[in-house]
């Protein structure tokens, strides 16, 4: 059954009440026509249910607006939603990436996340490539998709929104990594699901890395808002060296804006339920309003908090990602790239739930409490222990 309007429903019933399913819920796609965005296709997702979205059909259908009774809850920054055709991953000192960022969810790979770094171009079988500059995030976020479907499908008395679409990062001597993205929401659902692959569609192994980049914006993002994970404990922190403690921001409650903050990032090591999974909860008490993230952690075994609190910007970022936060070499330098063979593929999915009212945040909360207990203290010392990654037990 569809639970719509504080009641189940029926396909038939549903047909009684209106001449069109759209009436309650739908995907719509359009075009932006002015602006830096101007010719980037947009599909709007209404799901009934009070969730609104938007699918960045040109940036790797990534996730734009996201907000929930007319509440925000994803983040934009001033870039605003960018055409990728103005984007320049060079530019900036290898930080072009930033001048397109904006959005709830910014996808980043496929064969390089994390800061610019310049990496082995063994794989290019070029005398030009014997090294490879990569910039920050990699390439995925500004790849148009091709859009392979979208619309509103019954599975019985279930009403599913849903979107599909193929998205081909490739050079030629180079990579050619094929990213597959299905996002689907049941009508009058405020629960979405992510679900990828990433194929190595070349004739050649071929490193990759993946990151869910999920920015989380005002008025979810507030002062008192509270940061609730399975942490069992903090493995890196960019701002140890200066005194966690130096800018009066802990992890796990955020702040007002700040003039001057400079971002911090953890990474955390978290534990999981039975089934694999890792729930993160974000929530604003006083607005009665939450987010919970899950990600299965064989997928995705590395988890980052990014905190941007300065004036002017302010967002909090939750991340999933396949390898630890230092990046490139340092995967390749412990044995940890993953290497995709010709025709091999990984499976990845996230899923994002909002959650509405004090009960619905106090069950995702009590969730993450049962499966680990989070550190007390607001700066936990990080151990700067990096745990192996994709042993011969894994996935």
């Amino acid at each position: 059954m569809t639970f719509l309007y504080g009641s189940a429903q029926s396909r038939l019933s549903l047909s009684k009440r209106a001449g069109s399913i759209v009436q309650f819920g739908s995907v719509r796609l359009s075009t932006l026509e002015d602006g830096p965005g101007r010719g980037v296709r947009i599909l709007d997702f209404n799901t009934g249910g009070g969730l609104r979205f938007t699918v960045n059909v040109d940036r790797a259908m990534d996730i734009g607006e996201f907000s929930h009774n007319g509440r925000a809850i994803g983040w934009h920054s001033a870039t605003g939603t960018r055409h990728p055709a103005f984007n320049d991953q060079s530019e900036d000192n290898g930080v072009g990436w930033n001048r397109s960022f904006s959005g709830f969810l910014a996808t980043c790979g496929l064969d390089h996340i994390l800061g610019p770094e310049d990496v082995s171009g063994e794989t290019y079988n070029h005398a030009s490539q014997l090294r490879v500059k990569q910039g920050l995030h990699g390439r995925i976020a500004n790849t148009p998709a091709r859009l392979s479907g979208y619309g509103e499908c019954w599975h019985g008395d279930t009403c599913s929104l849903w979107a599909e679409g193929i998205v081909t990062q490739a050079t030629l001597f180079g990579e050619v990594l094929t990213l597959h993205r299905r996002i689907e929401v049941g009508l009058g659902s405020n629960t979405v699901r992510v679900n990828d692959s990433v194929t190595n569609d070349g004739s050649v192994s071929t490193p990759h890395m993946l990151l869910y980049h999920v920015n989380l914006g005002y008025p979810l993002i507030d002062s008192g808002t509270q940061y609730t994970a399975p942490v069992k404990s903090v493995i890196y922190a960019t701002h140890a060296k200066g005194g966690l403690a130096a800018q009066g921001v802990g992890y796990r409650t955020c702040p007002d804006p700040i003039t001057g903050f400079t971002e911090q990032v953890w990474q955390h090591d978290m534990a999981h339920d039975a089934m694999g999974m890792v729930p993160v909860v974000v929530a604003n008490h006083r607005q009665s309003l939450g987010l919970m993230m899950e990600t299965h952690a064989p997928q995705l075994p590395c988890a980052y908090q990014w905190q941007n609190f300065q004036s002017g910007h302010y967002v909090m970022g939750v991340e999933a990602a396949t390898h630890h936060v230092k990046g490139n070499n340092f995967a390749r330098d412990r044995g940890e790239m993953i290497w995709l063979e010709s025709g091999e593929c990984r499976n990845y999915s996230v899923q994002f739930s909002v959650l509405d009212g004090e009960e619905q945040i106090a069950n995702a909360e009590n969730r993450v409490s049962t499966i680990a207990q989070q550190p007390d203290s607001d700066y936990p010392e990080p151990t700067n222990k990096f745990r192996s990654l994709y042993q011969a037990t894994e996935i």
